[in-house]
């Protein structure tokens, strides 16, 4: 099922670095997965508008975890810093208000719950099981290998993961989510079910 006429126009207006076919993709993965959702990364809600139209229709809730203070490359002098999301009185990047007229405009606020604060602190706590993880925080390899550690291990058997930006060309992109990608492969515990641009979804077969 595709995203409602006011789902896909908030998603197409929403800030984010997730492109069309992958956004499809994205959806359709989790139209097939079981719940409940969680999105480590969701920025201003672009791809929490596609999972979060998917809970919905699975009957299911999406947990969107993100610090909201920005990735090193969104910071003041990076490539991808947008001026636009700073707050003025703490000088500090502060997303989370997009994301939630995002969710308002969307009409998703009932399925989507943003979890706010750093995500490997958030995933040493947590203890519900997932049927769906996309993982698409910081980049760097520090930071993608504490969300390795944080989140894999709550992905239940037969459940699916998502890795945005998995670049096998380094001149197209940073490698730590390549290579959390090939790590996943390498265990034996995950299979690749389906790749789209730079979005890669896995199972799990273990346990």
């Amino acid at each position: 099922m595709a995203l409602n006429p006011t789902e896909r126009r908030v998603a197409a207006a929403t800030k984010g670095f997730l492109p069309d076919d992958e956004a499809e993709a994205l959806h359709a993965a989790a139209l097939a997965a079981d719940g409940p959702f969680l999105e480590v990364g969701s920025y201003c809600g672009r791809s929490a508008v596609w999972l979060g139209a998917a809970a919905r229709t699975r009957g299911t809730v999406l947990f969107a975890v993100d610090h909201h203070r920005g990735s090193e490359e969104n910071q003041p002098g990076w490539e991808w810093h947008d001026p636009e999301v700073v707050d003025l009185a703490s000088g500090r990047m502060d997303t989370l208000p997009f994301l939630r007229r995002t969710l308002a405009a969307a009409g998703l606020e009932d399925v989507v719950v943003p979890v706010v604060g750093p995500s490997a602190t958030i995933g040493r706590a947590w203890a519900t099981p997932l049927g769906f993880l996309f993982v698409d925080g910081g980049h760097g390899d520090d930071v993608v290998r504490a969300d390795e550690a944080a989140w894999l291990r709550h992905v239940r058997h037969g459940g699916l993961l998502a890795i945005h930006d998995v670049f096998p060309d380094p001149t197209d992109g940073g490698r730590p989510p390549f290579e959390l990608y090939r790590r996943c492969l390498a265990s034996g515990a995950w299979h690749d079910v389906a790749a789209t641009g730079s979005l890669r979804v896995l199972r799990r077969t273990d346990r």
